[in-house]
């Protein structure tokens, strides 16, 4: 069964091309637009990875990463903030609530496809 990953950002082109790659590379993609379908999609469909944009509308990134690893039923899912927010301060407030890794936009497809397959098979 393949593996699957949650792209939650409100930018139309991200969700496209991060799903481009990870359907390209045989993951099953399911995506959110904003922070409140962000939560019900990661409970519904218990990804195995997620990639989480920050500054997205209803909830934001930093809020949603909390609230999932809070929860015990989806503690264990892989978060990767995925944001053009590249300060520190950001980072380290990612990382503070739970995140498991920081990626900052641009991104290289080549270095996406590494990731995946790198935390998912």
């Amino acid at each position: 069964m393949a593996k699957k990953v949650l792209i939650c950002d409100d930018k139309p082109y991200v969700l496209e091309s991060v799903g481009f790659v990870a359907r390209e590379e045989g993951y099953d993609v399911v995506t959110a637009e904003n922070g409140e379908d962000a939560l019900r999609m990661a409970r519904a469909e218990m990804p195995d990875l997620i990639f989480l944009d920050i500054m997205m509308p209803a909830k934001s990134g930093f809020q949603v990463c909390r609230e999932l690893k809070s929860d015990p039923a989806t503690r264990g899912i892989y978060i990767i903030l995925l944001t053009a927010m590249g300060q520190e301060r950001d980072e380290q407030e990612g990382l503070q609530c739970g995140a498991e890794e920081y990626m900052t936009k641009p991104f290289s497809p080549r270095g996406l496809r590494k990731k995946l397959h790198q935390l998912l098979d």
